[in-house]
């Protein structure tokens, strides 16, 4: 069965109450502050759509809240690509499959970009494979998409705010329609 927009409204609302990794925000707190960060910045709506659903392969594993604390790297960035692939185009999956190695290039390409990481995303970028090095930064960044998803990294990094007044859901209804 094809999956549709209901399809993900409702992982959101069966598994976005969970913790988002270590952080003090759920997964859908963390979606909807990117998304809303987005929006506020007047990205086009492929981009708002990448960054509400850049995270959605951390509700379809079994891990659970904490893998990455128990050392598991859930590769998240692809998990969800098979179902969004069946609904997007390119402009919003590749920056979302592309969004982990951008916070890897980040580390290369920007000296103090790791310090500005909070605890969590360290943790989860050593499991990742850590920075990039100098060869693979560059080759990343020429890559199709690996701007878009460095963009969304920057949003990905601010939106972990305790308490953070944002959009509901519902909000963003139109913008993942209009992406259909």
């Amino acid at each position: 069965m094809k999956p549709t927009l209901q399809t993900i409204l409702d992982l959101f609302a069966q598994r976005g109450s969970q913790m988002y990794g270590l952080e003090a925000v759920s997964q859908l707190e963390h979606a909807l502050q990117c998304a809303t960060l987005a929006e506020a910045e007047g990205q086009n709506p492929e981009a708002i759509a990448a960054c509400l659903l850049h995270d959605l392969g951390h509700l379809i594993h079994e891990f659970g809240d904490d893998a990455a604390k128990r050392g598991i790297d859930d590769r998240h960035e692809h998990r969800a690509l098979p179902l969004l692939q069946q609904l997007f185009g390119a402009a919003i999956t590749e920056p979302i499959r592309l969004h982990v190695d951008a916070k890897r290039y980040l580390c290369t390409a920007d000296p103090d970009y790791w310090s500005t990481l909070s605890r969590a995303s360290q943790v989860s970028l050593e499991l990742q494979g850590g920075a990039l090095s100098s060869e693979e930064a560059s080759q990343f960044i020429d890559r199709p998409y690996a701007r878009e998803a460095v963009r969304l990294r920057w949003l990905d990094d601010r939106a972990k705010i305790v308490g953070l007044d944002t959009p509901d859901l519902a909000h963003f209804i139109p913008v993942l329609q209009r992406c259909i």
